[in-house]
């Protein structure tokens, strides 16, 4: 349940973004620039959280009172092996490391919808966090380490789930609108796996960097969902895109690479925590992901 240490919305006095380079990161600094956020954005060239040095480096870059949101992390496109793992559990161990002996008013620490077991839907914040790859598993050790490592200063710590995430200038070609757009845009067909039976949801960019500011001005600390709460299937998805990039769009079919699976979620502790707050329709998320395509500067 997400509890909120302000009943009002208050500024923070800095937000330091840990993750420059990333979608969600780049967008959250957008999002501070256009409302006026003072904050710092920090990436890898800069401070390296795979090196034990970057402990003493943080502690010089980051100020007593700063709120800290964690988007760092290797993505299952860079890997799903244990390699790839074992480097996501050390950049944890190095800020854990940081944050037991920093005064920060708040962490807020980006994990995924994964961690949830899925087989009960819909999938609440309450809901039981089971690993079903290394990916998953890794969320789910991140996550218990910041519960760890805030509890020694009792630093209000928010784990922030969102599910999958859409827009123009996604870093990721994962399986939904971001890689139906790329091969609609370029090949002109769209490729699903079986018949697109699979229902899930998916959030727009700008609603998941409003949900974090909103996390960082009433200083909330438990767990959300960053979810639309509407449901589509693959199938209904792609004829959306198809009709946004044009008729002739093909729609292709492979065979599945696992069972169809499908997820939902309960959105009843989000509304109560942030009443206000009204997701963008996937239609009108969609059309303005494509408009931005379609004015993004091609290299």
């Amino acid at each position: 349940m997400l509890q909120h240490r302000h009943s009002s919305p208050i500024k923070p006095q800095r937000a330091v973004i840990l993750g420059s380079s990333g979608f969600v990161a780049s967008n959250l600094a957008r999002h501070f620039n256009e409302h006026q956020i003072n904050h710092r954005v920090i990436g890898s060239k800069e401070i390296d959280l795979l090196k034990p040095q970057c402990v003493f480096e943080l502690q010089s870059a980051i100020h007593d009172g700063d709120a800290l949101v964690i988007t760092s992390g290797l993505t299952p496109d860079k890997g799903r092996d244990i390699g790839t793992f074992m480097k996501n559990l050390k950049m944890a161990e190095n800020l854990a490391s940081f944050i037991e002996c920093a005064s920060l008013s708040q962490v807020i620490y980006i994990s995924s919808d994964s961690v949830y077991n899925g087989d009960v839907l819909p999938i609440r914040e309450s809901s039981t966090r089971q690993p079903r790859d290394l990916y998953s598993l890794m969320h789910i050790a991140r996550e218990q380490i910041m519960k760890f490592a805030t509890a020694e200063q009792k630093t209000p710590l928010c784990i922030f789930c969102p599910c999958a995430i859409y827009g123009a200038g996604d870093t990721h070609n994962s399986y939904g609108p971001n890689r139906f757009f790329r091969t609609a845009l370029s090949e002109r067909k769209i490729t699903l796996f079986g018949n697109g039976e699979e229902v899930r949801d998916h959030v727009f960019i700008e609603d998941v960097v409003q949900l974090l500011n909103l996390c960082l001005q009433h200083r909330s600390e438990g767990i959300i969902n960053a979810v639309s709460g509407t449901t589509v299937t693959f199938h209904e998805l792609a004829s959306k895109i198809s009709d946004l990039c044009n008729q002739d769009v093909r729609v292709e079919h492979q065979a599945r690479e696992s069972q169809v699976a499908h997820r939902e979620f309960d959105v009843s502790e989000r509304t109560k925590a942030f009443p206000s707050f009204i997701p963008t329709p996937l239609d009108d998320g969609l059309a303005k992901t494509f408009l931005e395509l379609n004015t993004i500067p091609k290299n």
